[in-house]
């Protein structure tokens, strides 16, 4: 399963002050109250997932620039410009159905050159999220036609943001944002929060054609309000997003010098320094936050650091505590998820299906659990199952993590036209890269990841020593690793696939490659070790990945 991270988790909308810790590291730590949803988290996508798109032209033509229009520079700064009339999305042109056709017309466009052909797949993925973007609203920064300006500031926009989105309704409380700012174009706070929000359904949707306008939204926050904490704690939840976690520590530390009970801000800052492989920090930041802003976002995040050093024990029960007092359907679906996660990680298959399973009882739509589900289902034996259900995830959200996973599927089935369709999966996590950087989102690591099993080695290189000279977390370690694995570099690579390992964090897919550099650099012992222990982890880990390890451990066995 790819790097874990909060994509989707609930945040409170509540920055007033201390709240009573939990005591997480405690012996006897009970669970607080769950933080209600708020506007968006800051953890960076599924496995480090980059979503982006280009502008291809349909979304920029009916989003003007920012102070378009006449006035005063800072009037125009302040109020929100024409755009196109914002529209909800009708059933002849919902987003799932564009992106499904829009696969099926790539799949027609396969026998292209791969030049030709990754064009037309960009080019195809891009039309596909358009459509969720262009149903959902409107102006380049999400406001409709016909704004008023010249409104003093009004400080309803947050309450009003929080109580929308809580309600489990983003796109109708980014609606709701934009007939507010509307009225009130000079509400710092308002703008901050349309930020937060668009920055979620850039995440929830896999349209990343919003962080741009999260980042203009942003921007108009500061512009009116200077400095203000809101805007600060959005903007390191935008660099988080985007995968500059060096930006998302700068602003979350900015915005906590302003507000120390910022709960977007403690949790951003956990995230940036958890992605940049700085884990003391991030335990010390962790309990901070605990003492600080016990809830839902810092629990789960709490449990992720404690995996990440091997104590499996502590996050199962920080993550139990959190879910018992979880209440709103946004919480309860993300804690589960995560509990059915960290069980996966650990091979518990049949545990990690019933957290899934409630996870979609309290949101049927929430995408981390059908894809865990899916995962969980292969790892079970239930290949079929698993293929319907990410066939269902992908058509809505195509990132690289599914993408991925639902490609060694097909070719783990081998049925007639599989093969074909696994290759059309990985060249759109080829066409996802291209439009995520166009977007402003730093995807080194998916193509890393993908390239190295799936495409061209020394792309898979570049892309991996490129994030390497941005981060050393133990993800971007295993990337180099297996990216230098399969250039031919195995020598180099065993370094590094030791020191993804060296943490703790129990991960069957870090095993795997560190066995296979050590069995190509004569290190058969290890190699034997590592390979039983990912297999005894988690033998359910990966289709291709898990064949290769016991074929592998077949061949040392032969040898000895």
């Amino acid at each position: 399963m790819p790097p874990r991270t909060n994509d989707h988790a609930p945040e409170s909308g509540r920055d007033t002050g201390p709240a009573e810790p939990t005591g997480l590291s405690g012996p006897s730590a009970p669970a607080g109250p769950a933080a209600p949803p708020g506007t968006t988290d800051t953890r960076p996508g599924t496995g480090d997932r980059a979503d982006a798109r280009t502008g291809t032209g349909a979304a920029t033509r009916t989003e003007p620039e920012p102070g378009a229009g006449t006035g005063t520079r800072s009037e125009a700064a302040a109020r929100p410009e024409s755009g196109t009339e914002a529209a909800g999305p009708g059933p002849e042109a919902s987003p799932s159905g564009v992106r499904m056709a829009a696969l099926r017309r790539f799949s027609a466009a396969a026998c292209r050159s791969r030049g030709t052909h990754l064009t037309v797949c960009a080019a195809l993925l891009a039309v596909a999220m358009t459509a969720g973007a262009v149903a959902v609203g409107g102006g380049r920064d999400g406001t409709q036609t016909g704004a008023r300006t010249g409104a003093d500031a009004a400080p309803a926009a947050g309450a009003l943001a929080v109580g929308a989105l809580a309600g489990g309704d983003l796109d109708a409380g980014v609606r709701a944002l934009q007939s507010h700012l509307r009225s009130q174009p000079r509400d710092f706070g308002g703008w901050a929060s349309l930020g937060l929000a668009y920055v979620e359904q850039a995440r929830t949707n896999g349209d990343p054609s919003r962080y741009p306008q999260a980042e203009r939204a942003f921007d108009r926050s500061l512009a009116l309000g200077s400095g203000n904490e809101q805007a600060l704690a959005g903007r390191a939840a935008l660099a988080a997003a985007r995968h500059d976690f060096s930006g998302a520590l700068k602003y979350a530390d900015r915005a906590l010098r302003q507000n120390p009970y910022s709960e977007r801000a403690l949790s951003s800052r956990i995230d940036a320094l958890v992605e940049l492989g700085r884990y003391d920090e991030a335990v010390e930041a962790a309990d901070t936050a605990d003492s600080r802003r016990p809830g839902v976002p810092v629990f789960t995040r709490y449990a992720y650091v404690r995996e990440l050093r091997g104590d499996v024990r502590t996050a199962r029960e920080v993550l139990e505590r959190a879910l018992d007092g979880a209440s709103a359907p946004a919480d309860v679906a993300y804690v589960a998820t995560a509990l059915g996660q960290l069980a996966w990680n650990q091979g518990d298959h049949e545990t990690a299906l019933t957290h899934f399973a409630r996870a979609l009882a309290a949101d049927e739509d929430h995408l981390p659990a059908l894809e865990g589900r899916a995962r969980a289902q292969a790892a079970s034996g239930d290949r079929a199952g698993a293929i319907r259900t990410l066939e269902q995830v992908v058509v809505r959200s195509p990132l690289p993590g599914p993408l991925v996973a639902l490609g060694e599927l097909y070719e783990a089935r081998g049925a007639d036209g599989d093969r074909t369709k696994a290759a059309e999966q990985y060249a759109l996590v080829d066409a996802h890269a291209a439009l995520a950087r166009a977007g402003g989102v730093n995807s080194d690591l998916d193509t890393a990841l993908a390239a190295a099993d799936h495409g061209d080695p020394e792309a898979a290189l570049r892309a991996a020593r490129a994030e390497w000279d941005r981060r050393h977390s133990v993800h971007t370690a295993d990337a180099l690793a297996w990216a230098l694995h399969r250039s031919g570099r195995s020598e180099e690579a065993l370094p590094h696939a030791r020191r993804a390992t060296a943490t703790g964090y129990r991960n069957a897919a870090f095993l795997h490659h560190r066995g296979m550099i050590e069995r190509a650099t004569g290190h058969d012992g290890d190699a034997r070790r590592s390979l039983t222990a990912a297999l005894e982890l988690n033998p359910g880990f990966s289709p291709l990945g898990a064949r290769e390890a016991r074929a592998a451990l077949d061949d040392l066995e032969a040898a000895r």
